[in-house]
């Protein structure tokens, strides 16, 4: 439950908001859903996988946002030729010029930073994608037996290019699941693209001044995980999690036939959390049906795996959220409705 301290610190962290918004929009031109969702997981403390078709400024927005924060900033171009070390760093032989013996030193990798752009991460093959997996869901790398701990705060901020098929390889879903948010970037509207390319061609000649360091953003994070959610809102977001798997008790058509398989209790949390940074960006210290129902489809697009019915009839993840959505939101209704008629109203199923 929040606190008189805590609901002061919301009210900056929703001002923070907007100051992190207003900065980028010096650089980036409209997207304001995708800024939104980017702020989502970086006041979440979770990572975020941007996937569009080129030219729609990615890898800028990530750039942008990093010189927002007062934040540590490294950038890695994934390549197929990448190796894990070039992202998590290696033991190196070194000599003592005292003793004269050798020794291994580890020499940190570029994942050693707050935020990382992990630059079309699917253009390098699993082995080196896999160098990832630990130190996005532990905040740590493993080299030589020795642990060794990321800064904090943390975030991976990757971007993949969805229609190329050259050189590419698929992220597999273990690493898809560590990823809270996919962001899609659709095309700006004309009145945005017109702006674009009006702008000048040098990028960085808007000025973007830092108004966020690390200790703001951990204690950011700090009170979104204190703002209360209503068990019933806790259990539309748990129902609609468990909706996305196939062969469930209550399960829809367009599950059972289109969806290999669903989410995890992993998106049930992130679904959770996210829906709370959105009331406090919303300006409300608790969280509705209505945020769940607004972080549903970057939290569980990812999360939902298709099957060869659904690409056929053109079923995209998004359709079969919607779907599930309507469904809890007509269920929830009807029950609202049985619970106000007196009882000799109600059918015997409702008693």
């Amino acid at each position: 439950m929040l606190q008189q301290d805590d609901v002061q610190a919301a009210e900056m962290l929703r001002d923070s908001c907007s100051r992190v918004a207003e900065q980028m929009s010096k650089v980036i031109v409209g997207q304001q859903e995708v800024v939104q969702q980017l702020l989502i997981a970086l006041f979440g403390q979770g990572h975020c996988l941007l996937v569009g078709v080129p030219g729609l400024a990615k890898t800028l927005m990530v750039r942008t946002l990093s010189r927002a924060l007062s934040l540590q900033f490294n950038r890695i171009q994934f390549t197929p030729d990448l190796m894990p070390a070039d992202i998590t760093g290696t033991e190196v032989i070194q000599e003592d010029k005292a003793t004269g013996q050798r020794e291994f030193r580890f020499v940190s990798g570029p994942v050693f930073t707050n935020v990382l752009l992990a630059d079309e991460i699917n253009r390098t093959p699993p082995k080196t994608q896999a160098a990832l997996l630990e130190a996005m869901q532990e905040k740590q790398v493993t080299a030589g037996g020795q642990r060794h701990l990321l800064p904090s705060p943390f975030f991976v901020l990757a971007t993949q290019n969805p229609i190329e098929q050259e050189g590419t390889y698929p992220l597999p879903e273990a690493q898809l699941d560590r990823f809270m948010l996919n962001v899609l970037v659709d095309y700006p509207d004309e009145d945005d693209e017109l702006e674009i390319i009006k702008q000048p061609t040098v990028e960085d000649a808007a000025e973007v001044t830092p108004v966020l360091d690390a200790e703001q953003i951990l204690e950011a994070a700090r009170i979104v995980r204190q703002v209360p959610i209503a068990d019933h809102v806790a259990r539309f977001a748990l129902q609609l999690t468990r909706l996305t798997r196939p062969g469930g008790e209550g399960g829809l058509d367009v599950v059972n036939q289109c969806v290999m398989w669903g989410a995890g209790p992993r998106a049930g949390q992130y679904l959770v959390l996210a829906a709370k940074v959105q009331a406090l960006m919303s300006g409300r210290l608790s969280v509705d049906l209505e945020d769940i129902q607004k972080v549903a489809y970057p939290v569980l697009r990812h999360r939902i795996k298709t099957n060869f019915n659904a690409e056929s009839d053109g079923i995209s993840p998004d359709e079969i959220i919607r779907q599930l959505i309507e469904h809890l939101l007509q269920t929830t209704e009807n029950e609202g409705q049985r619970a106000k008629l007196p009882e000799v109203f109600r059918s015997p199923d409702a008693r």
